[in-house]
């Protein structure tokens, strides 16, 4: 039998990096050589992403890379495995779309990976009939799940739940990932109190929305005790939070932030849109006056905060004159960062099935003026801080670049 030396490609977003790390330390556990190099590998795996077209397209791209490998005859891979979102979403379309991955996982998969690969490796090749295993999407990691880390050893991400309750017209995550489901705070101190003791030093808090954290298990959102506790954990020194949901940004929560010294006054604030009409479409909870509101008292309670958010453009209905008005409210905003999307017709979303579509070509056009935009407000605001001191984490030598 050949070696069992496994090569891991994990794309998409941090909670699915996290769910790569837990796939790591089980195939190492179960006897599995990790390798960063795919000449090396007798299995490659792809954990993949499905949320919009460009990262369904960087995942079969991937695929189609990782299969030269075991084809061309250009290394030992004799085994290609896909996991995560994209079997999730589409199952068994992918056998006969994808004839050269020998198995397709969905997410309830995880922490079975290595009894897959195992059975996988003992049968012959022309007796695999069962290509792909797709169930309900239940898999939530606990700290008894250990983890490779891959992100440096100083950083890691902590996931707080999976899935999501949230039913935003345009989004697949529901169906892929299922309804949120939270850890409880017990078990994710335990892991956070691992993490330090592996020398990391900043953890980044991640979920489909933080701020719904314990929402399904206490009928309300328990993210303010959670992060209260997180801050005693010893040995960290920057706690940073992301996916946080606008309509959920309450008092208490800010002030938690603000209060906290380990608690990194940074804040990832999603809002996709300021016109209300566009909000309502896409079933977002608040209006404009609501954005602007927590916007406003974000800085008021944490007066050096950083903000960061994310925008949809050429969504059905963005009329020009909506298009304008997000454009002089990311002016008047002056986000720290910011990132733009075009908008993405997903299908079995209510948002596909809209009138008053939007040319591809329109949606990057009104993506580059968004990013002009915030290009000039980034430069300024950067520019202030000349001459200020922070707070640092030293990650190595360098003379490039530097971060806070």
């Amino acid at each position: 039998m050949v070696a069992k030396n496994v090569h891991i490609v994990s794309l998409g977003c941090p909670k699915n990096q996290v769910d790569s790390e837990v796939m790591g330390a089980i195939l190492a556990e179960s006897g599995y050589l990790l390798t960063d190099r795919p000449e090396e590998a007798s299995v490659i795996l792809i954990n993949t992403c499905a949320f919009i077209l460009p990262a369904r397209e960087e995942a079969i791209a991937e695929i189609l890379r990782a299969a030269a490998w075991k084809t061309g005859g250009k290394g030992p891979c004799s085994h290609l495995v896909v996991t995560g979102c994209l079997p999730q979403r589409y199952g068994k379309e992918l056998e006969e779309a994808l004839p050269e991955v020998d198995l397709f996982l969905g997410t309830a998969e995880t922490p079975h990976i290595g009894q897959h690969l195992d059975r996988l490796r003992t049968l012959p090749k022309n007796n695999r009939r069962r290509r792909s295993v797709v169930g309900r999407p239940t898999f939530l990691m606990n700290a008894g799940h250990k983890r490779l880390i891959s992100s440096p050893a100083y950083s890691a991400y902590i996931k707080i739940a999976d899935g999501c309750s949230n039913r935003c017209s345009y989004c697949v995550i529901p169906s892929i990932r299922g309804k949120a489901r939270s850890r409880t705070i017990d078990d994710i101190l335990t892991e956070a109190e691992d993490l330090a003791a592996r020398g990391v030093r900043e953890l980044i808090v991640t979920a489909q929305d933080t701020t719904a954290y314990g929402l399904d298990r206490k009928g309300k959102p328990t993210l303010r005790q959670l992060l209260r506790e997180l801050a005693q954990v010893d040995g960290l020194s920057w706690i940073r939070l992301l996916y946080t949901y606008p309509a959920r940004l309450t008092e208490e929560l800010l002030r938690t932030i603000a209060e906290e010294e380990k608690i990194c006054r940074y804040l990832d604030i999603p809002i996709q849109h300021s016109d209300d009409a566009i909000l309502t479409a896409m079933h977002r909870r608040g209006d404009n006056a609501l954005i602007r509101k927590v916007i406003a008292h974000a800085r008021e309670v944490i007066p050096d905060v950083a903000l960061r958010t994310s925008l949809i453009v050429g969504f059905p209905g963005e009329t020009p004159r909506r298009f304008e008005r997000l454009l002089s409210f990311v002016r008047e905003t002056r986000f720290d960062h910011l990132g733009v999307f075009p908008f993405s017709r997903e299908e079995g979303t209510e948002a596909a099935a809209l009138p008053s579509r939007i040319s591809e070509r329109e949606k990057e056009r009104r993506r580059g003026l968004v990013m002009e935009e915030q290009a000039l407000i980034s430069r300024e605001v950067n520019s202030a801080l000349i001459g200020t001191r922070h707070e640092i984490l030293v990650e190595g030598p360098g003379e490039l670049d530097g971060f806070t």
